[in-house]
């Protein structure tokens, strides 16, 4: 299983947090609790030759 992560920020309280990602899946979208404000996050991301690309995370209400 490979997997990597990638530092992102909260949309909801700017902290800085780390996703975790598994790479052999090619897309995938998913809800997340912030780590940090425990308030719920949009994940998005492909995978590209064995790198994310095109990751967004936005906030949920």
């Amino acid at each position: 299983m490979l997997e990597t992560h990638v530092e992102v920020m909260c949309p909801h309280c700017g902290e800085s947090i780390l996703l975790f990602f598994e790479l052999s899946i090619e897309a995938q979208s998913y809800v997340e609790d912030c780590a940090v404000c425990c308030r719920p996050m949009q994940v998005s991301y492909e995978v590209e030759s064995g790198e994310v690309q095109n990751l967004s995370v936005e906030a949920t209400d």
